[in-house]
């Protein structure tokens, strides 16, 4: 089990563990694997980011990051330097990492709409700042305040001219504004035409992140665990069930580090009560939740033994493999070894679908990645 939910300071032993275990047919799956491409790691950005603020926006950004914040120790210099990150991504085998922020992640916490936009306005500054080293192996998110529509499309354009990759929203939005609502038609669409992948991140918005500091105990499990899983899947159910996807079939979403055994289970019961309640009652769509999803969803996977089980059978152009760099429960420096211990005995076809071939599909990275060939 402690390889389906690994401690943070556990990381060390459990990595150099399975490298001291391969076997000889492990090791020579590790040799043959193609470069990794990343779909959930994050950067660290600098406190100081947030001195580009103007009064008041800058104090009330500086004491939310202070005091809910999820700045960790220990973070390799990769965090926030983008040429120790490269060196990073050399020795672990990655070629190419999706990027979200650290802190920031809070300000979708906030009420406070003008200010989580002036927020996320310097931040993705700084983003396109570090990305640019190598915008053929760095490609951060463009974090989006969701209050006012007509500016988060109008981010979403600039992060694009910016050379950034999709958008990032809150998970788990203000009650104000749910996601049943029509309210972010407007970025569904916007998103849909750029062909930009809208991702949620777990901790993000109006979710227990806001007081999970305060937690103690097994209440930490239940955040942890229960309140979490539950946001994902709320959050996933409120997008299908709203047809928000018929209404914009070219919409992509990613669901990132939600993890990925629970998804088989949740859509069989949805597609079991769609068939059982669809002929006396209105569902909001008219095709199975299982159908919706394979077609619109993206997955990323980490640690989650237990569903990597299902990767037989399931998920197979959906689900992306991450590190979660540079977190305390990353894969680094044993990325590979990690990759061959979850799937290592999977078809070579489908593991590279998991490990760069679906990543590569969605984002559109081919060209880039050719030119990184060229150049190697």
């Amino acid at each position: 089990m402690n390889m389906m939910h690994p401690e943070p300071d556990a990381t060390d032993a459990r990595t150099l563990s399975a490298v001291a275990t391969l076997s000889a047919a492990e090791r020579a799956a590790l040799d043959a694997l193609p470069p990794l491409i990343s779909t959930d790691s994050h950067v660290m950005e600098p406190r100081s980011v947030w001195d580009r603020l103007a009064s008041p926006y800058r104090e009330t950004v500086q004491e939310l990051v202070g005091s809910v914040g999820f700045r960790t120790t220990n973070q390799p210099n990769g965090a926030t330097d983008p040429v120790a990150r490269l060196a990073d991504q050399k020795r672990d085998g990655v070629e190419a990492e999706i990027l979200f922020p650290n802190d920031g992640m809070a300000i979708f916490g906030l009420d406070d709409g003008p200010t989580q936009q002036a927020g996320f306005q310097v931040y993705n500054d700084w983003l396109a700042e570090y990305c640019q080293t190598a915008p053929k192996h760095l490609f951060g998110v463009t974090c989006i305040a969701a209050y006012d529509m007509d500016a988060a499309v109008k981010e979403l354009h600039r992060g694009l001219d910016l050379g950034l990759t999709g958008a990032m929203i809150w998970q788990v939005p203000d009650p104000k504004v749910p996601f049943t609502s029509r309210h972010y038609e407007p970025l569904w669409a916007a998103a849909a035409e750029a062909g930009a992948p809208v991702h949620m991140h777990i901790l993000t918005g109006h979710s227990y992140a806001r007081t999970m500091k305060s937690l103690i105990g097994s209440e930490k499990i239940r955040g942890a665990v229960n309140t979490k899983q539950n946001d994902t899947i709320n959050s996933l159910f409120d997008l299908i069930f709203s047809g928000v996807f018929d209404r914009h079939p070219k919409l992509r979403l990613v669901l990132a580090e939600s993890e990925c055994g629970w998804l088989p289970f949740v859509l069989q019961q949805w597609d079991y009560y769609f068939e059982r309640f669809r002929k006396k009652e209105d569902m909001g769509i008219t095709r199975p939740p299982s159908e919706i999803f394979n077609e619109h969803v993206y997955c990323t996977w980490l640690e989650d033994y237990s569903g990597t089980r299902q990767f037989s059978w399931w998920g197979h152009d959906n689900l992306m493999w991450s590190n979660d760099y540079p977190h305390p429960n990353m894969t680094f420096p044993h990325s590979r070894e990690n990759v061959v211990h979850h799937i290592g005995k999977l078809p070579k076809d489908l593991q590279n679908k998991l490990i760069r071939d679906n990543a590569i599909r969605l984002y559109g990275l081919a060209s880039r990645l050719e030119e990184n060939e060229r150049v190697s």
